[in-house]
């Protein structure tokens, strides 16, 4: 039996227009299995980053159902979703989302006190983190002492503390330069080599091609799924789906 980490089934949100309502995301079904990575691409405006929100409880979905690890949980209250992010989701943002008062290792532990780690424990792993990806000497530093890439560091990080279930990732890299974007893609593709799940929404090939699965969105609606495969044929296969020249 197929092990799916998350599921969407029909999943749709819908708002109001002029007169008829704007379909952010129409009937989607899909589905990621543990260990996978997933990517989602598309044009602007297409549903990507609403699609990432429903699944990770962040919006409501008009209709349709989440599913995550096994549980059906689009019908949680906000403080249930509050509880399951933290304890089985890490997100990863375009723009950080870092604790501007926090220091790079405190806004690491931060998800671990929360769930009721020990401050002992909660460090540790931390730091563990922090040198694993490459900024353990910038722990002590706030945010705005950090570049992009370190703040994306620290931010991946943070997702990862309490060892969720799924990461998710909406435009990891969409605010940082080609160097930094390139040290981040190397981070994701370890970070999946290690065996944790994975939903990437991007406009980048280049973070499209760290994945397992492209999922293609278009009007709301997921239009092609492919399965990617390595070196020239990956390369080829985002050309011929995302317009993209390797």
């Amino acid at each position: 039996m197929t092990n799916f980490v998350l599921q969407a089934k029909g999943l749709s949100r819908h708002y109001p227009g002029d007169g008829v309502p704007v379909r952010a995301v129409d009937t989607v079904d899909m589905a990621v299995e543990t260990g996978e990575a997933v990517s989602v691409m598309g044009p602007s405006g297409c549903g990507k980053s609403t699609l990432l929100h429903l699944l990770g409880g962040l919006e409501r979905p008009t209709s349709g159902e989440v599913w995550l690890g096994g549980q059906r949980v689009d019908r949680l209250s906000e403080t249930g979703w509050a509880r399951l992010r933290r304890r089985s989701v890490g997100f990863v943002f375009q723009a950080f989302h870092l604790v501007d008062e926090l220091s790079a290792v405190e806004n690491v532990e931060l998800p671990a006190l929360l769930i009721g780690a020990s401050r002992k424990a909660a460090r540790g792993r931390a730091l563990g983190l922090l040198e694993r990806l490459g900024v353990a000497g910038r722990a002590g530093h706030l945010p705005d002492r950090l570049s992009g890439g370190e703040r994306q560091r620290v931010a991946l990080a943070r997702a990862l503390v309490n060892e969720p279930l799924l990461v998710l990732a909406d435009e990891p890299t969409g605010n940082l330069d080609s160097g930094a974007t390139a040290q981040i893609l190397r981070l994701f593709a370890g970070v999946h080599e290690a065996g944790q799940t994975l939903l990437l929404v991007t406009h980048d090939p280049r973070v499209a091609a760290t994945a397992d699965r492209l999922l293609t969105m278009r009007d709301g609606s997921i239009v092609e799924d492919v399965r990617l495969e390595g070196g020239l044929s990956r390369q080829a296969l985002l050309a011929q789906v995302a317009g993209w020249e390797p």
